[in-house]
């Protein structure tokens, strides 16, 4: 990360130290911080997409299995924002359908730069009970995205911390609640959240584990293949939902990293959270 944003950091750093935790704790917790993308319909930033509009596809993408949501301009997204490999060009459909699934609840499409596409009936994925999918779908999210730069640190207070002697797989750090806390109380002078998010740490309503680990053990059960070690995957996207009937619902798009840098968005699986 850019000095910039270790600087924005300070407001997280100063209170952690307020409360009494000791210095190397904060600081190790403060190594896991991760850039992202926040995406809001406001700000000053580069316009990098759209909440709902045409669905443009090419004519050979079979019709997608979930309703669209959100589309993203890799042209328009500057450079650095996330630690991703994201593609430089092309746009990244997102789909998603908010229900408990454990085999899956959206999908992602990537249509290169340069490919012809075509409009494509939103309403044809779906075959039954239609009327209240559609009433759902029209509280979707409708208009153009602008992106900030931001840093994200963990939600939940199990993490993979470098080094001794929390190496293994999302130990329990002896203050990971404590500093957890302390991200919730600053997180608006950092980072103030948004409706979608690319890369960074994913964020649900009361979450003890992290998200991106809940949703590649439902991958692995779907029959999903590939690694089934959290730290080989990586969080695509988050969408805090805060639509009517949804307002406390998030859906998570993962992906394994070898995955994202070979282009293989199909490979990408959705999970959703909801605490009613």
């Amino acid at each position: 990360m850019t000095p910039e944003m270790w600087d924005r950091l300070g407001p997280f750093r100063d209170e952690a130290t307020a409360r009494g935790i000791p210095a190397e704790d904060v600081e190790r917790w403060l190594a896991t911080a991760r850039p992202c993308a926040t995406l809001t319909p406001d700000g000053d930033g580069p316009v990098v997409g759209r909440f709902g509009g045409p669905l443009l596809l090419p004519a050979d993408v079979p019709d997608p299995a979930h309703p669209y949501v959100a589309t993203i301009d890799f042209a328009a997204l500057p450079g650095g924002m996330t630690d991703l490999p994201l593609p430089s060009d092309g746009h990244l459909l997102l789909f998603a359908f908010p229900e408990i699934d454990y085999t899956g609840v959206g999908s992602a499409v990537y249509v290169p730069a340069g490919s012809a596409v075509v409009e494509r009936d939103k309403l044809a994925w779906d075959d039954v009970g239609w009327e209240e999918n559609e009433r759902m779908m029209e509280a979707f999210p409708q208009g153009p995205v602008r992106a900030r730069a931001d840093v994200s640190l963990p939600f939940h207070k199990y993490v993979e911390l470098p080094g001794e002697p929390w190496g293994d797989a999302f130990p329990e750090h002896p203050r990971s609640e404590e500093l957890v806390e302390v991200w919730e109380d600053t997180r608006d002078q950092i980072a103030p959240a948004g409706s979608l998010q690319l890369g960074g740490y994913a964020d649900e309503v009361d979450i003890e584990n992290d998200p991106v680990a809940s949703a590649v053990k439902c991958a692995v059960e779907a029959g999903w293949g590939g690694s089934g070690d959290a730290a080989d995957w990586v969080l695509l996207a988050d969408w805090q939902m805060g639509v009517d009937d949804y307002e406390s619902a998030t859906v998570h798009w993962v992906i394994q990293r070898d995955d994202l840098a070979a282009r293989r968005f199909d490979r990408v699986f959705a999970s959703f959270n909801e605490n009613p």
